[in-house]
């Protein structure tokens, strides 16, 4: 009996090797081909599920279905009017022929090779036809002009775009879209992610940025002080006119009561001029005498009149 469970055994594992080899399943963003013995076999496989191969000699080749990221390494570009930038790049892609992809790339790594000279080399041709205005701005809407903008930028903005960023982007994409077409890869974006000044342009660059805002800081500071100036001038004028029409009011206050002071004596004399003389003559005592001042007088002094008076 355990001599007859071996070979049942034996058999029974062949099979299930043998079936296992036979079959090969695909997820949703699977697609695959299948060689053998290197060489493809049939037409690519792109529905998901169970699939049946030759067990042992057939190979299965798994490709992605979904969009891929493409980043291209940054590359030192002149531009039509000679002016030396870094331009970094980057796209999307994906294999929508499995089994042309496989017979002319391979495998991803080689498509990412492919792509990098292809997609490179549109953009060093794209970019060096036109001028870096083109390549740096989408539009011609103007800059805000304001005292802070410095004279290149004035400068720049009156350039006039003529294609702008997005149509070299789209320009790139379709030339090196029509080649990859024939490795199996639709190329459906390449945008520009960053360009730069190559590192003596732009520490020139700098350099005349720093210059030119200390020109504006200096113009500032010196608008600044003339404005101070203006102000402090005229808080000198107000002033003064302040000051000079609050000492005409007084005078006219001090007039006014002087006049109403005279007024009250005249009418206080008119009515009993003796009475008038003799409170004045009083009122000018304490302001002679005092016991720091000496007074030599005749006896007959109209200035005693008052106090002679009471003493008879």
């Amino acid at each position: 009996m355990n001599r007859m469970m071996i070979p049942v055994a034996v058999l029974a594992f062949l099979v299930i090797v043998v079936g296992v080899s036979a079959t090969y399943t695909l997820d949703e963003h699977e697609q695959a081909v299948i060689t053998r013995f290197g060489e493809p076999k049939g037409s690519s496989v792109v529905d998901p599920g169970l699939h049946f191969k030759m067990p042992f000699v057939d190979t299965v080749n798994r490709f992605d279905k979904r969009w891929l990221d493409w980043r291209g390494d940054p590359n030192q570009i002149p531009t039509k009017d000679k002016k030396y930038i870094w331009v970094d790049t980057f796209g999307r892609w994906r294999i929508v022929d499995p089994l042309r992809f496989f017979q002319r790339l391979r495998d991803e790594r080689n498509a990412q090779s492919r792509l990098d000279d292809i997609i490179d080399g549109e953009t060093r041709n794209t970019i060096a036809s036109f001028a870096l205005i083109e390549a740096v701005r989408s539009t011609n809407r103007p800059f805000e002009d304001d005292e802070y903008t410095a004279e290149t930028e004035r400068a720049e903005s009156l350039e006039k775009v003529a294609q702008g960023r997005d149509k070299l982007t789209r320009q790139i994409r379709l030339r090196a879209a029509e080649i990859v077409k024939e490795f199996g890869v639709e190329l459906v974006d390449v945008q520009i992610r960053r360009i730069n000044y190559v590192d003596e342009v732009q520490v020139k660059v700098f350099e005349r940025m720093i210059s030119e805002r200390k020109r504006i800081a200096e113009r500032s500071r010196s608008e600044g002080m003339g404005r101070a100036a203006e102000v402090r001038g005229q808080r000198e004028r107000d002033l003064k006119e302040i000051r000079s029409e609050a000492y005409r009011k007084a005078q006219d206050v001090t007039g006014a009561a002087d006049a109403e002071a005279t007024k009250i004596y005249a009418d206080a004399f008119g009515k009993d001029p003796e009475f008038y003389q003799f409170m004045r003559t009083l009122e000018a005592y304490p302001d002679v005498l005092d016991s720091s001042t000496s007074l030599f007088l005749g006896g007959d002094s109209e200035f005693y009149r008052y106090l002679r008076s009471s003493k008879k």
